[in-house]
């Protein structure tokens, strides 16, 4: 499957789309595949400067032009990095996407951030802040650490998971009026959550939601009423997570196998190994159909991938290219 969005320009004009009708170009669709940076905030270990800089560079001439992080990432330091390894790139040839909902303010200092997931010193901390002045103050100081004047689209990170009735009282309203102030494009919210982000999508508030999990080629609980909605209201979905926090991401399942950052129960471990035997029938590998799958679902108009290496961008750029047959999609379907 081609990645949609490989374009120089991913900027468009439609005053049809809910998307078209805000102040400043914005695309018809979204980029098909996306870079994810919170490999960047040093997940689970230390990314190094070489590393970083290769994975943007090798991105980047493969043709991806959607970049995502968020002050959550290494407490900052994915935006940091992100923004300086994008500095050489003109500005209007790519989309950024970053999140609010955690300020981030001095930590304790002496120690890490592992507890966490991310390998950084604990010289900051987050804390959660989804009033008005809390997401303009998170949004400032991201672009700040970017140092960029915008970002295209502005997601509220894990809603379900901080003051949720915040979320939708103060955040989501302000997000809208920053989007009327021509201050971003897209307002969208990120979450694991399908409750939540069902709830957010009937707002009417939402371009675009980051879906983690919840709708891949091992579980699409999604489909039932999130993707319905967010069809009917002209919201986009990037999908992330696809690999289902590891059980996915190998052509061969092992038994340590990871699901929901814990060790994969037995009965996933099993319908993993029959798709994974599937995909090896026709030619292909799981990892290949966990990364084409969300995107044939019309709702879906991206996936964002996780990428710490050069190696591993051109290997998730050849899962996307990859042909899948429809014979295949047909017995999954099934």
């Amino acid at each position: 499957m081609a990645p949609r969005g490989a374009r120089s320009d991913p900027t468009g004009d439609d005053p049809q789309t809910a998307l078209g009708r805000r102040r400043r170009r914005i695309p018809q669709r979204l980029p098909a595949l996306g870079f994810g940076a919170a490999q960047l905030g040093n997940l689970y270990r230390v990314t190094t400067d070489e590393e970083a800089r290769g994975a943007v560079e090798a991105a980047w001439d493969g043709g991806i032009r959607l970049f995502d992080t968020a002050p959550h990432y290494g407490v900052g330091t994915s935006e940091r990095r992100l923004g300086a390894l994008l500095a050489a790139h003109p500005r209007e040839e790519y989309l950024l996407s970053t999140k609010v909902g955690r300020l981030l303010v001095p930590g304790p200092g002496g120690g890490d951030d592992t507890a966490h997931g991310f390998s950084v010193p604990d010289t900051r901390r987050r804390v959660w802040d989804m009033s008005a002045e809390g997401i303009r103050r998170s949004h400032a100081e991201s672009l700040e650490r970017l140092g960029v004047d915008r970002v295209d689209v502005l997601y509220l990170h894990d809603p379900e998971e901080g003051p949720t009735e915040q979320a939708f009282a103060e955040a989501l309203p302000t997000l809208a009026a920053m989007r009327e102030e021509g201050l971003i494009s897209h307002v969208g919210v990120g979450s694991k959550d399908v409750g939540v982000l069902l709830r957010a999508v009937r707002t009417g508030e939402l371009d675009v939601i980051m879906l983690s999990g919840r709708y891949t080629l091992l579980e699409q609980p999604a489909a039932e009423q999130l993707l319905p909605a967010c069809l009917e209201r002209g919201v986009e979905v990037v999908a992330v997570s696809v690999f289902n926090s590891g059980i996915l991401s190998r052509p061969e399942v092992p038994e340590d196998a990871m699901y929901e950052y814990a060790g994969a129960p037995s009965e996933l471990l099993e319908r993993a190994r029959a798709l994974a035997a599937l995909a090896a029938e026709h030619g292909v590998e799981l990892p290949d159909l966990a990364v084409g799958y969300p995107l044939r679902h019309p709702a879906v108009s991206s996936v964002v991938l996780g990428m710490r290496t050069a190696d591993q961008v051109r290997q998730n750029l050849e899962r996307a290219a990859r042909e899948i047959p429809e014979e295949l999609w047909d017995q999954i379907d099934a």
